[in-house]
């Protein structure tokens, strides 16, 4: 039994995370990064790790494809969180030839592997990001380049990891490591005998910088960015705090250390938690992995914008968060990101609540709906609760858990308006814009405004907080502000408009929208269902699908059981969005084997369970190894399942899933009909276009455009047909 197997030690110690079985050394895995992870995550597989290597391939390479993880000194890091994987495990392997990993100093020679199942405990998590951090030394990749058996390896890692966190006291209550705001990692020597550079002459004073590193996974270059930079403060004679907001405990930085800050790093892929702290600081931005890869040149940008009175600040606001800065976004990417940042959070309220009405249906009968709000609802409920087994009326407990379940669905798509507002808002101003927005959301659902309603109050309610949150104050009222003065305010200024003056068009032109989409019949309903298709499939992920998506999500608030339009869309955007994997899978494991190169040939297995889930991520390493055959292929298939769907009246009132939600779609035979079409055109479309069309070679532009398709998918992982 390897070492993986038979030891008995606690998170704290690496050993329960690597054993001798997931070693190797000195091997050929072919010649591209995803070669590699296909080979690691079999590795893993093997060891019973994970459910199925093609899964957590298809899911470290669809990561990989977002951003390289390679890092200075030819090392690579793929991970994944993936629903694969059992235990979280390290598989690791030193290469005979260099492989790309996307390091800006070159190939990479030495790889680890990381795989994370969803929900890892926290004492797992911080082990590997302490390890994570510890590749950046020279040291520790060193010895692993010069270990001699995979028992070395297995004994460094355990004692890297043992050691570091013994220190950090994890499973004993004790915080993750990471560049401490208490202990800050600086040159205290350097400072003593000399100004540094990055000392302030007059004062002679060190500058002190604070930042924030985080990444979409949370588990290896938040904290390795932190490392890097911490250590290029050193090298520029700064001081530098860094707070990492990872999957392991975030230790918050001291709000008086912040207050003395010279400047602020952000090295982030996501939106900063409470960035309203830093207001006003210098800021400089960036992708987090510009903080690993170039930690010198953000820390001497940060020392310049100290010194320079017209430098970019922190506004307080979400809108220069990401991985562009605020200077960089047109208005219309921001307007994207608000948006969809309001409805990737509105999703879990439409997913749980629809999920609980189409299980009220299932047990209840739809019935049921007839009654709500009237007595019959609040009748079944209350006898729920006031009844035995013995005493239930004739309809059975089927019947009252069934009501139940329509009630508390009901009360949880209530939020939907209120959450897409309050959340709009968030994206706009941070934390002072929730309470607006929610407040104009709800304002827009009493004037009948529906979720058009809702998108104008939240971006009403994000635009006065941030403004209101700009306006030069005593230092006394500061601290009013964000939680009294801009919530009163701006929630004053957004639903008094709302109220007096937006609510009663917005209401209007919603009527006739309704009106409008419930008139849809015959060839106006199957051209809907066109446009919906070829929109899901053209980017797999990217803007122009989460658009589609979107739209869908955003009108299930305004079903109902006389109107079931906005169903009829959500399953038609489903459905179209689970073709592009399932075509790709079946041209080739079945139709076209000899078309595809052994890899693709493993992603298609792996894509017959993402597409049945509605995970077009699927398709993406087709899209990228060949755009000009696999999008067009998806988009023509799609565009026939959304038309089929259309025209039969198929519903769904869950908003992700696939055909594991089967009990929330009306006419789920004729649902299967319209993905299995769609198929198989698809299917067919790409097998001659394969065979005919001859590939033409993709230049480094385009090769970068894919590379940038394929990493429109959300970080804000909500569940979205990414």
């Amino acid at each position: 039994m390897s070492a993986a197997h038979s030891t008995g030690t606690s998170a704290g110690n690496g050993a329960d995370l690597i054993g001798v079985d997931l070693v190797g050394l000195d091997e050929d895995l072919g010649a591209t990064s995803a070669d590699v992870i296909r080979v690691l995550a079999d590795r893993i597989a093997a060891t019973g790790r994970a459910a199925s290597g093609d899964t957590l391939a298809a899911d470290a390479i669809a990561r990989e494809a977002s951003v390289g993880t390679g890092v200075p000194g030819g090392i690579a890091i793929p991970h994944a969180r993936s629903t694969s994987v059992t235990t979280p495990t390290l598989a690791f392997t030193r290469l005979a030839r260099t492989v790309p990993f996307g390091a800006p100093d070159g190939d990479a020679d030495v790889v680890f592997m990381i795989a994370v199942p969803e929900g890892a405990d926290k004492d797992h998590l911080t082990v590997l990001s302490t390890l994570a951090r510890a590749l950046i030394r020279d040291d520790f990749t060193a010895a692993l380049r010069a270990a001699a058996s995979p028992q070395e390896i297995v004994d460094l890692v355990d004692r890297e990891v043992s050691g570091e966190v013994a220190a950090a006291g994890v499973g004993t209550g004790g915080r993750a490591p990471g560049p401490s705001t208490s202990e800050p990692t600086t040159a205290s020597a350097a400072a003593a005998s000399s100004t540094p550079a990055g000392g302030d002459g007059a004062a002679g004073r060190r500058k002190v910088i604070v930042g924030v590193t985080a990444c979409p996974t949370g588990i290896a270059h938040t904290y390795m960015a932190a490392d890097a930079l911490v250590a290029a403060a050193q090298r520029a004679g700064a001081e530098m705090h860094v707070e990492t907001q990872g999957s392991s405990q975030v230790e918050p930085l001291d709000p008086a250390l912040i207050a003395r800050a010279d400047a602020v790093v952000f090295a982030v892929d996501v939106d900063v938690r409470d960035r309203s702290r830093f207001a006003g600081k210098p800021l400089v931005s960036g992708p987090v992995k510009r903080g690993v890869d170039e930690p010198d040149a953000m820390i001497a940008e940060a020392l310049r914008a100290a010194d320079d009175p017209t430098a970019a600040r922190v506004s307080g606001s979400a809108a220069e968060a990401g991985t562009s800065t605020a200077k960089d976004e047109h208005f219309g990417q921001s307007l994207k990101r608000w948006l969809l940042t309001g409805v990737s959070y509105m999703i879990p309220f439409v997913a749980g609540g629809g999920l609980l009405i189409a299980l009220g249906f299932l047990l209840s009968g739809y019935g049921i709906a007839l009654t709500h709000g009237d007595d019959g609802v609040n009748n079944a409920v209350w006898a729920l609760q006031h009844s035995t087994l013995i005493d239930l009326p004739p309809q059975g407990l089927g019947y009252y858990l069934g009501a139940a379940a329509f009630e508390i669905g009901s009360v949880s798509l209530g939020f939907l308006v209120a959450a897409l507002a309050g959340y709009i808002a968030y994206a706009i101003a941070d934390r002072p814009g929730i309470a607006p927005g929610f407040v104009a959301g709800s304002i827009a659902v009493f004037m009948n405004a529906g979720f058009l309603g809702g998108l104008v109050g939240g971006l009403i309610a994000g635009a006065a907080a941030y403004w209101i949150g700009r306006i030069p104050t005593w230092r006394w009222l500061r601290g009013l502000m964000p939680v009294v003065i801009i919530p009163l305010f701006a929630s004053i200024i957004a639903s008094g408009l709302m109220l007096l003056v937006l609510g009663g068009p917005i209401a209007w032109l919603m009527t006739q929208l309704t009106g409008f989409l419930n008139s849809l019949s015959g060839a106006s309903a199957v051209l809907l269902g066109i446009i919906l298709g070829l929109m899901m499939a053209f980017d797999l992920g990217g803007p122009v699908n989460k658009v589609a998506y979107a739209f869908a999500v955003a009108g299930l608030g305004a079903g109902t059981a006389t109107n079931v339009v906005p169903f009829e869309i959500m399953a038609a955007v489903m459905a179209a969005g689970m073709v592009p994997p399932l075509a790709l899978a079946l041209a080739s494991t079945v139709l076209y084997r000899n078309g595809f190169t052994k890899p693709e040939r493993e992603n298609g297995k792996a894509a017959w369970l993402l597409g049945a889930s509605f995970i077009s991520e699927g398709a993406i390493p087709f899209a990228a190894a060949d755009p000009l055959r696999v999008i067009p292929a998806s988009m023509v298939g799609a565009a026939v399942t959304g038309a089929i769907s259309m025209a039969a009246g198929v519903t769904s009132r869950a908003p992700h899933g696939g055909i594991f939600v089967f009990f929330a779609i009306g006419d789920v035979l004729m649902f299967v009909v319209a993905i299995l079409a769609g198929t198989v055109v698809s299917a067919l479309v790409l097998v001659a276009l394969k065979k005919w069309v001859r590939r033409r070679p993709v230049d480094e532009a385009a090769a970068g455009s894919e590379a940038a398709l394929a990493g429109e998918t959300v970080g804000q992982r909500a569940p979205v047909a990414a």
